[in-house]
């Protein structure tokens, strides 16, 4: 910016930086009508803090009065402070298993990040919840979870950037891609038995997980009973039914055949002007057909998602859209807010996609939450995503004992999750230091055919590196 342009902007923030044994950072903020915010802050270096912990430090001062000026001078205040990155309910568990006093971690996370009160009871309220539905969650290093990608869909959402390929026409890349599949579960399991790791929990994600065949899904399937050890004890099989245009009776008695009854049905929006929009190609009358068929087929405990913000929606759109739920009552809710996804189409041709203000995005986030509270709906995980509409997050609500342990484990990090089939991300957990080794399948079919043994050899070398190293530890 040159300096004629800064002498004619609407608002100016100088900041003052000093760093010494502490670092101090001063923000004054101008504009344009001779009013000023000025916000200052401080925090002492400790003397073992390294160079990047130390920079860090700097980063979080200036993000401090960064956010106290605008917040005073636009009268908005940021829920969730300065925090970023998807999980925040990682930060409390980890002040749980530090022993730490709860009022202390709350004081903590509002003079870190300045999260307000209220999203820190909401933090709490999760972390309760999780810990009474897996008492032993802290301790299930030793343990194993794994997600399954297939990555078609029968069409693909504007919303969306997930590893997802319309299904019509391309047979033979599924059965290709099947085949691939089929290779890293053996393997996989084979070692997961001869090192007598278990599993706690498995979940078929996507892309759409019902977009390939009942038969197809009957020999993935079987091919899971015959690799993976001890699938009578795992906790939890979850299949992603999301696109209701992809459930049949025939994959319904699949599942059934297999004891498989967590399946997620996803409305998204019960506004069918809005589904045309977003190119989901079902109606509404469609997913409630479906969910009733899945209850019928014995499924008892169906997860169903629903997005605030979808273009050309506001508060009486969602109120319909809460009022349908109501008539189905899924065992677990998903709210998600909207989020602007850097590859997704509705990012890409924004002008196209006209979306709620910050107010209305937040009137509807409350309608949710006291939605959910009315109906015994209990909040047990959350996360927040880049570009999401009122800065706001992403929260699964269930009712008592229907909760998904998958997503608790896959939001906490508190193991190693396996990511299995085309676009499936490991997260790979130390034993000893906690920290996560990501490795990622390719996200396209044509690649993950072209090098699904090298992926799956890398990611055996990576398992026995780790639990060589926790039964070291362990001894």
């Amino acid at each position: 910016m040159s300096l004629q342009s800064q002498n004619h902007a609407d608002l100016k923030i100088v900041f003052q930086l000093e760093t010494d044994k502490s670092v101090r950072v001063k923000a004054l903020l101008s504009d344009i009508n001779g009013n000023e915010k000025s916000a200052y802050y401080e925090n002492t270096f400790i003397a073992a803090d390294s160079e990047k912990e130390q920079f860090k430090q700097i980063k979080n001062a200036v993000s401090h009065v960064y956010l106290k000026v605008l917040q005073d001078w636009t009268g908005i205040t940021q829920k969730w402070g300065i925090l970023t990155g998807i999980r925040p309910t990682k930060l409390l568990h980890r002040h749980m298993q530090e022993k730490t006093p709860q009022a202390a971690a709350h004081l903590q996370l509002k003079e870190d990040y300045l999260i307000t009160d209220d999203k820190i009871q909401l933090m709490q309220q999760i972390v309760d919840r999780q810990l009474t539905v897996v008492p032993d969650l802290y301790e299930l290093q030793n343990e194993v979870s794994i997600y399954i990608g297939i990555p078609f869909c029968p069409t693909k959402c504007a919303y969306c950037t997930f590893p997802a390929y319309a299904i019509n026409g391309r047979q033979g890349s599924v059965d290709s891609f099947l085949g691939g599949l089929h290779y890293e579960i053996r393997h996989i399991g084979a070692w997961l038995k001869e090192n007598n790791v278990k599993i706690t929990t498995v979940y078929y994600g996507g892309g759409t997980p019902t977009s390939i065949t009942a038969e197809e899904m009957d020999m993935l399937y079987e091919e899971m009973y015959a690799s993976f050890p001890n699938v009578e004890n795992i906790r939890e099989i979850t299949v992603e039914a999301g696109r209701p245009d992809t459930i049949t009776l025939e994959k319904l008695k699949v599942l059934k055949k297999w004891k498989i009854d967590r399946i997620s049905i996803n409305p998204q929006s019960y506004i069918q002007e809005t589904l045309k929009a977003i190119g989901r190609h079902h109606t509404v009358e469609e997913t409630i057909d479906k969910f009733h068929l899945s209850r019928n087929m014995g499924m008892n405990n169906i997860n169903m998602d629903l997005i605030i913000g979808l273009p050309g929606e506001g508060v009486p759109e969602f109120s319909h859209t809460l009022n349908e739920t109501e008539k189905l009552m899924p065992e677990s809710l998903t709210v998600h807010t909207l989020s602007f996804k850097r590859a997704s189409e509705m990012t890409k041709n924004k002008d196209k996609y006209k979306v709620a203000g910050r107010e209305e995005i937040e009137s509807m986030m409350e309608m949710a939450e006291n939605w959910t509270k009315e109906h015994q709906y209990a909040p047990y995980y959350l996360y927040r995503q880049k570009n999401i509409l009122g800065n706001l997050e992403n929260v699964g609500y269930a009712r008592p004992n229907q909760e998904s342990i998958y997503n608790i484990m896959i939001m906490e990090e508190q193991q190693t999750i396996i990511g299995l089939g085309c676009g499936a991300a490991s997260k790979f957990l130390h034993p000893i230091t906690g920290k996560i080794t990501h490795f990622a399948n390719p996200k396209d079919p044509k690649s993950y055919n072209d090098s699904f043994e090298k992926y799956t050899e890398e990611k055996l070398r990576i398992l026995s590196e780790l639990f060589d190293k926790q039964e070291s530890h362990a001894e």
